[in-house]
């Protein structure tokens, strides 16, 4: 299965110069949030397979204009094609937003989604806005990472955790990639593709 990711920014190469053939070969894409909801029902219209997708913290006009022809996983464990993706959007909370969440609140949010893990025996992959704590997260408030998301690494040892937030032209010291024990970390900055 291809997978196409996006986070934080358009791709210009998806959204200024498209072509559908660009989405050939592409089974499924998984939004980490942060980007206009008019560019994922864009790439939805286009193509055959569902688009996914987690709140980032910019994302309070979907309240009133959500993405259409998109699925929202956030706060969800949702399968497609055997494979058990978990969506838990937002970021830390470092002022007023409908998506913004404390280190209690977001493990909050996990434990209410126990009983779902417990009967899919799981997860593949992890879709988040915010990274980890310390794995790929940043040093100020707005993106350091939660730590209720290394619990939920270590306990059900997932294939991928993909996240966004986190951009990769804030600095040469951004991975695009890393691993966490098992599990391989992807920040899905603009467009990036891997394959299950």
């Amino acid at each position: 299965m291809k997978i196409l990711l996006l986070a934080d920014t358009e791709s210009p190469y998806l959204w200024d110069y498209f072509e559908k053939s660009k989405l050939e070969g592409i089974d499924l894409i998984l939004s980490c949030g942060d980007l206009h909801p008019h560019y994922l029902s864009f790439l939805a219209t286009f193509f055959q397979g569902p688009v996914l997708y987690v709140h980032g913290n910019h994302d309070d006009c979907y309240k009133d204009t959500p993405p259409e022809g998109c699925i929202c996983i956030d706060g969800k464990l949702y399968e497609y094609q055997g494979i058990r993706i978990l969506g838990l959007g937002g970021s830390m909370r470092y002022k007023t937003g409908e998506h913004q969440y404390t280190q209690k609140q977001m493990n909050r949010r996990i434990r209410k989604l126990g009983f779902s893990l417990w009967r899919k025996k799981g997860f593949d992959i992890l879709l988040t806005h915010s990274p980890a704590w310390q794995l790929n997260d940043g040093k100020d408030l707005p993106h350091n990472g939660f730590k209720g998301f290394l619990h939920l690494l270590d306990k059900y040892m997932p294939r991928y955790f993909i996240h966004g937030h986190v951009h990769l032209s804030y600095g040469a010291g951004v991975k695009r990639s890393d691993t966490y024990q098992n599990t391989t970390v992807i920040n899905a900055y603009e467009r990036y593709i891997i394959e299950l």
